[in-house]
C-alpha cells in the first residue's frame, strides 16, 4: 500500500470512529431514560452481593417450594419420571429464574421465563428418561435466579429397574 492509500485509509478510519462515538452518546441518553422508566427490571438483575458490603438477604427474590425432592420409587428402564416442583415468590421483588441445568441430558427441567410477582407461584417440571439407566438414581436440577443464593437445587431420587 502506498502513502496515498495508506493516509486515506487512516482518514476512513478515523472519520468512523468520530461518527461511532457520536452515536454511542445519543445511546447512552437512551439508556438513561429505559432505566429511570423501569426500575423494576433493575431491581430483578441487581445482585444481592457486593464486594464492600454484607449481603443483602432481604430485599430479595425468595423461591419457597412445596417439596424440593421427589422420591419417585422404583419404575423399569425406559420409563419416563415426570414430576411438577410447585414454588411460591415468598421475596419482595420478582424471581427470575433465569436457568436451569441437570447433570446429564436425561433429566430435563422446563421453568417459567416470565417474572414471578411477590406473592405468585409457579411449577418447574422435570423429566427424567430412564433408558439406560439402573439401580439407585440421584437427579439434580440446579436453578439460577435472582436470590440468595443464587442457585437452588431440587431432585428426583428413586430406583430403576434394569430390563
Amino acid at each position: 500500500m502506498n502513502r496515498v492509500s495508506k493516509f486515506f485509509f487512516c482518514l476512513g478510519v478515523l472519520s468512523l470512529s468520530i461518527t461511532a462515538c457520536q452515536s454511542d452518546k445519543e445511546d447512552d441518553r437512551s439508556v438513561k431514560e429505559i432505566r429511570a422508566e423501569d426500575k423494576r427490571i433493575a431491581d430483578m438483575i441487581r445482585t444481592p452481593i457486593s464486594a464492600d458490603k454484607n449481603p443483602d438477604t432481604i430485599n430479595v427474590a425468595k423461591i419457597t417450594f412445596e417439596q424440593r425432592e421427589f422420591n419417585f420409587g422404583t419404575v423399569k428402564a425406559g420409563e419416563i419420571v415426570e414430576m411438577d416442583f410447585e414454588f411460591t415468590n415468598t421475596g419482595k421483588i420478582p424471581l427470575l429464574i433465569s436457568d436451569a441445568r441437570s447433570t446429564c441430558g436425561c433429566t430435563v427441567p422446563e421453568w417459567p421465563r416470565e417474572p414471578i410477582e411477590p406473592g405468585d407461584g409457579g411449577t418447574i417440571t422435570v423429566k427424567f428418561n430412564t433408558a439406560g439407566r439402573q439401580y439407585d438414581q440421584h437427579r439434580p436440577v440446579s436453578l439460577i435466579a435472582n436470590t440468595y443464593p443464587r442457585q437452588t437445587d431440587i431432585i428426583l431420587r428413586g430406583h430403576v429397574e434394569p430390563n
